[in-house]
């Protein structure tokens, strides 16, 4: 999934939950969940780097973070929900942060986080480089139904 769906997500479990620690737990498992769907990817090339897509991440966050402004100067929920907020949106959005700080810096302490990252994508099911990874609109067809789903669901 792209990094506005997660945050989008995350944003509505903030939004309706009230315990940082399920907010948490919840947003980190609809991270993984989320990433087990087809879906495409940024680095759909074998020669692709984090510069060569720096690009796509910033695009990406852009989008989500301008929705999630929108909410918040829209409906001016009290300072509590939009801590749990961005709460959400950070935690749903953690494990791909941990991926690629690890492709950056090889950091080991954060290997068992990234291989979990990994599983939940199916990689048996969908090999690196796949046609089922690559960014085509099918395979963001997840990304945008959730995405939508998810910014409704912010403002109702």
């Amino acid at each position: 999934m792209i990094l506005a769906t997660h945050a989008l997500t995350g944003a509505v479990i903030g939004k309706n939950i009230h315990d940082p620690l399920i907010i948490i737990a919840a947003s980190l498992a609809i991270h993984y969940i989320m990433d087990s769907f087809r879906h495409g990817e940024y680095f759909d090339s074998r020669i692709a780097s984090v510069r060569d897509t720096a690009w796509k991440i910033i695009l990406d966050l852009s989008i989500g973070g301008i929705f999630l402004l929108a909410y918040l100067l829209y409906a001016r929920p009290d300072l509590g929900i939009s801590k749990n907020i961005l709460l959400g949106s950070f935690f749903s959005m953690l494990p791909d942060l941990l991926t690629v700080l690890y492709w950056k810096f090889h950091w080991k302490i954060i290997y068992p986080f990234v291989k979990l990252n990994e599983f939940s994508h199916r990689y048996g099911r969908f090999p690196k480089f796949a046609p089922e990874r690559q960014w085509t609109l099918r395979n963001a067809l997840n990304d945008i139904a959730i995405s939508v789903t998810a910014i409704i669901l912010i403002f109702l």
